[in-house]
């Protein structure tokens, strides 16, 4: 049975691929997470509030929106509060790289290109064999426009991609009013790869201390169908690889979206729950399915299941709103 797939011109043994979190940040962890079956790792994010080159680019995407009130910044943590300082971060790939057999993909947050280049290149120089670039932006002014918000996308990967020659992923969050073209136009700036989607964790209220509060919730297996449609949508309508990630947490959902045509499958919150060694559950659960149903490949079933390929293409679109809608019967 051939697991094998590729991604962003890595050869990978198989499609589960942990996801950037605060599992890569010990040496054993990532041995153990490669032990269970990982195919390859992408490491936690470098934040670009770590580095101080392009802080000027930074402070004005940061502080854009905030004029109205005086304690608007005083939210930002200190950067000692993030994750390791950035030398730390390249000392730790490099040992990654040389305590494990399975491809290190370096992970950069922010926001501006000027912050990340020299980073960029570092991850590269340290051992990385991919970057993963992940644009977690919140546009508050509403004089920014929609294409302002794009430019920024566009931008970032266009420098990134002239300052390293390791192949580039670019992680988007779903909200962009139309993905596909957007994915579409970072495909022909030359993403490898783009990776569906990016969680953005919500604030909540303390009711007692009357602040506004972070909030970390894991996803569920349910999450997985934002993801599951757009990949079904892009499958073949781009030259990049597709990743999946949010609402991965048995093999039947790295089953679905590998059918709607995703090359891997990025895993966090179950392995949050359950550790590193629940990677080789659900390998185990993923060869018994495709044993069963007689699948030789993963080959064999990417894609079979997107837009391109199914008896109703309208099912990942409006008729699937339409449909699902008329589908509720009231057990009252």
């Amino acid at each position: 049975m051939d697991l094998t797939t590729t991604y962003m011109g890595l050869q990978l043994k198989n499609p589960i691929v942990p996801s950037a979190s605060p599992l890569s940040k010990d040496l054993d962890s990532i041995k153990r997470m490669e032990d269970a079956g990982a195919s390859a790792i992408v490491m936690y994010s470098l934040f670009e509030e770590q580095l101080a080159h392009g802080q000027r680019e930074l402070d004005h995407f940061l502080t854009q929106g905030t004029e109205s009130h005086q304690e608007a910044l005083s939210y930002f943590p200190v950067a000692t509060d993030f994750n390791l300082g950035p030398e730390e971060y390249l000392v730790h790939i490099q040992q990654a790289r040389e305590a494990t057999n399975i491809p290190i993909i370096g992970s950069l947050n922010g926001v501006s290109a000027g912050g990340w280049l020299e980073y960029a290149t570092k991850i590269e120089q340290a051992g990385a064999n991919g970057l993963e670039l992940n644009v977690y932006y919140i546009p508050t002014d509403p004089r920014f426009s929609a294409s302002d918000i794009e430019d920024i996308y566009l931008e970032d990967l266009k420098r990134v991609k002239q300052a390293v020659s390791i192949p580039v992923a670019m992680k988007l969050s779903p909200y962009f009013s139309a993905m596909a073209n957007m994915a579409t136009r970072l495909d022909e700036a030359g993403a490898d790869a783009l990776v569906l989607f990016n969680r953005f964790y919500q604030p909540d209220f303390d009711l007692d201390q009357l602040e506004v509060v972070p909030t970390v919730n894991l996803s569920s297996s349910s999450e997985g169908r934002l993801p599951l449609r757009w990949i079904a949508i892009l499958h073949k309508r781009v030259k990049a690889n597709l990743a999946a990630t949010t609402g991965i947490h048995t093999a039947q959902d790295v089953l679905k979206m590998l059918m709607a045509g995703a090359d891997v499958t990025m895993l966090c919150s179950v392995l949050l729950l359950h550790g590193p060694q629940h990677i080789a559950a659900i390998l185990n659960d993923l060869k018994q399915w495709m044993m069963e149903k007689e699948y030789d490949s993963i080959a064999q079933m990417k894609g079979s299941m997107s837009q391109r390929s199914v008896a109703e293409p309208a099912a990942f679109e409006r008729a699937n709103y339409m449909k699902a809608l008329n589908s509720w019967r009231s057990i009252v």
